[in-house]
């Protein structure tokens, strides 16, 4: 029977935090393969030490960046982030829209409306709706998760 190993307590955190990097094979750089302290999976750390050696060494940006495992736009991009929020602003965003921009509150006024007048009417049913009367192309799972979320709503 194979022996069970403990997951990884840092490697946890970084994952939960979104700061893991996928590729630390990629990182080259010569603190990171033979110090401890540096850790190749910790992406605000290794972004922190490539635009450090640029910025106080002079290292040339294509040559930090590829030590490190980035691209040269990823520098800059790197870079003007932490010129503009510091340290935090190293630590990767969720990506993608952070709220349910297409059903508005006005959207699902009249989703409700529509459910009040026939409780028959389903997701796809709504969806259609939504179409003819504004125009936009909603998922019919996205309603049936926004009339959940408004439910736990306290009014």
């Amino acid at each position: 029977m194979a022996k069970k190993t403990k997951p990884d307590p840092k490697n946890l955190a970084l994952r939960q935090q979104g700061s893991l990097n996928t590729h630390p094979e990629q990182v080259t750089d010569e603190l990171f393969l033979t110090n401890e302290f540096f850790d190749a999976r910790d992406l605000v750390q290794i972004k922190y030490e490539m635009l450090r050696r640029v910025d106080s060494e002079g290292q040339p940006v294509s040559r930090s960046a590829a030590t490190f495992g980035f691209s040269r736009p990823s520098f800059y991009q790197a870079q003007a982030a932490f010129q503009q929020g510091g340290l935090p602003a190293l630590m990767p965003h969720k990506r993608g829209p952070k709220e349910a921009h297409k059903l508005t509150t006005e959207v699902m006024a009249f989703v409700r409306q529509m459910r009040q007048a026939d409780s028959s009417l389903r997701p796809d049913d709504l969806a259609i709706r939504i179409q003819e009367k504004y125009g936009i192309t909603v998922h019919p799972r996205s309603i049936e998760r926004a009339l959940v979320r408004s439910q736990k709503k306290p009014w």
